[in-house]
């Protein structure tokens, strides 16, 4: 109705009808702290909304109130027709886009409405929108909200629902009290919608509570599982059974060396031996999980893993050599932390250090056990030849070791190096082993290439009985850079070359050892 532009105070055409009709000199705007109350002119009141806005009461188009203006023009209206009139000229052709949408009629010329207007103004049928309809309506979404956060845990579906219909009936009943006895404009929709959104926030709530249920089920189960599997068997749960497949995964098996020297020194100390445990076993088993492994079980301080089982892993064999190598790093990292705290206490310090066996293989995996206890877990002959590995690292000075077909698998990603061709305790087939020195880095560095040659040229020297020549290549190796590294395979040929000097190897030996121990 009244609006500020370019520094004045202007009204519409229909407030300045009513101003000239009325003989008012001046327009008298009330306000109060919520903003325009209304317009007063000489015996006339109209209320607007904080902004000024009129609430316009809408009547359907009435064709009767038009006059021609052609016949006006041609003096062929009545002057009886128009005399003491309020009278607006307009236009009610499509092409001249002055029609209007109103909530009753679909199209009404733009004159009609500011017509409508002065016609309710002067009839007193204004509608109005108190400026404290706002708060009525955020006491009543508040209320209507509360009595729902009360309600709803405690009625069922049925109930909650009658009384949902039950609180919007009344909300729209109150509104259409208001509009028809005193023409007040008391929104039910805010209230309405408000407390529609805070019960869907309660649905929602009440199912992010029993997703974190889930979730904190899935979290203690997974302490035990792997998260892969606890998942798989959350969502089919038929999968539980007593049985097996045949699948061709990589085992491992590591184990801490000199783990009972280390336990003794911890015999007053029970606890902190747990606590050395735990702190060693995380970060392992973290690895293994974040490599796609699946923990089988630990044995003290040793932990038994495969790959390519439950699910499938295409690179089951490098990402069980990755983790083997990390599990390294990891290990790295502790024994830092702990010689440190050793330092800072004043008490001994023992180093960890693990032994790690790989061997890819057929195995069969499944759920075994009895009805009361089952593991998913592994068996075959590919898990005794990783178990036995694991137990040759001692010996051989290397810290992880791998069948033929991981190293083949893994060759062109990580240093490995040939160790022996052996015969383990309980297996009739030898098996070539290796060792892996490292990533791609270390595979493409000169010291190892010459380290790799060394041993290469050592073991075609022993296995053809060149025992001379073996032994030559064994003091070159030991004069060469970083020798360190082989100096235990180095002594553990020596000791053998000696041996076979001694007592020759029968005609059809092969150049497989037979290992006496597991």
């Amino acid at each position: 109705m009244i609006l500020r532009a370019q520094g004045n105070i202007m009204p519409s055409l229909s407030l300045e009808i009513l101003r000239v009709a009325t003989g008012t000199p001046t327009l008298l705007v009330r306000t109060d702290k919520a903003g325009i109350r209304g317009v007063r002119l000489k015996g006339v009141e109209i209320p607007t909304d904080r902004n000024g806005q009129l609430w316009v009461h809408y009547a359907r188009r009435d064709p009767s109130i038009y006059v021609s203006a052609a016949d006006v023009i041609d003096n062929t209206v009545p002057p009886a027709m128009l005399a003491g009139k309020l009278v607006l000229v307009g236009t009610s052709a499509g092409g001249l886009n002055d029609i209007k949408t109103t909530p009753v009629s679909r199209a009404m010329p733009g004159v009609e409405i500011h017509a409508q207007v002065l016609e309710s103004v002067l009839s007193g049928a204004v509608i109005s929108q108190p400026n404290y309809a706002f708060g009525v309506e955020l006491i009543a979404a508040l209320i209507i909200g509360l009595l729902v956060i009360i309600f709803t845990p405690n009625l069922g579906p049925v109930r909650l629902v009658l009384a949902g219909a039950t609180f919007a009936a009344i909300l729209i009943g109150v509104s259409w009290f208001f509009y028809t006895q005193y023409r007040y404009l008391i929104d039910f929709t805010y209230p309405l919608l408000s407390t529609t959104a805070v019960y869907l926030t309660l649905i929602f709530a009440s199912f992010v509570r029993e997703q974190r249920q889930r979730v904190q089920i899935r979290g203690m189960f997974a302490q035990y599982m792997s998260p892969v599997l606890v998942e798989q068997l959350a969502q089919s749960p038929e999968k539980l059974v007593l049985g097996g497949e045949e699948r061709e995964m990589t085992i491992m098996f590591s184990d801490v060396r000199g783990f009972t020297t280390i336990s003794e020194s911890y015999k007053h100390d029970p606890q902190g031996l747990i606590a050395l445990m735990n702190r060693f076993l995380t970060p392992l088993t973290d690895v293994i999980i974040e490599r796609k492994g699946y923990i089988d079980k630990y044995m003290g301080d040793a932990i038994m893993a495969f790959w390519n089982a439950p699910l499938d892993d295409p690179q089951h064999e490098v990402n069980a050599c990755e983790a083997a190598i990390q599990m390294l790093e990891q290990i790295d990292l502790v024994n830092k932390e702990r010689e440190q705290e050793a330092a800072d206490g004043g008490h001994v310090y023992i180093p960890l250090n693990v032994g790690i066996g790989l061997n890819t293989g057929v195995g069969v995996v499944g759920n075994m056990g009895s009805d009361l206890k089952k593991n998913y877990s592994v068996l075959g002959d590919s898990v005794n030849l990783a178990s036995r590995l694991e137990g040759q690292t001692k010996e051989y000075g290397f810290p992880i070791i791998v069948g033929s077909r991981t190293a083949l698998a893994a060759k062109d990603k990580f240093a490995i190096l040939e160790l022996d061709f052996i015969m383990v305790k309980g297996k009739t087939e030898p098996e070539v082993i290796y060792a892996i020195a490292g990533r791609e880095d270390v595979m493409h560095s000169g010291a190892f290439q010459r380290l790799r040659n060394i041993t290469i040229e050592m073991l075609g020297c022993y296995r053809n009985r060149d025992w001379q020549g073996a032994l030559d290549a064994i003091e070159r190796g030991r004069r060469s850079e970083d020798a360190d590294t082989l100096e235990k395979l180095f002594r553990l040929y020596e000791a053998r070359i000696r041996e076979f000097q001694i007592n020759p190897p029968p005609e059809n030996w092969t150049g497989a050892y037979a290992l006496l121990t597991k």
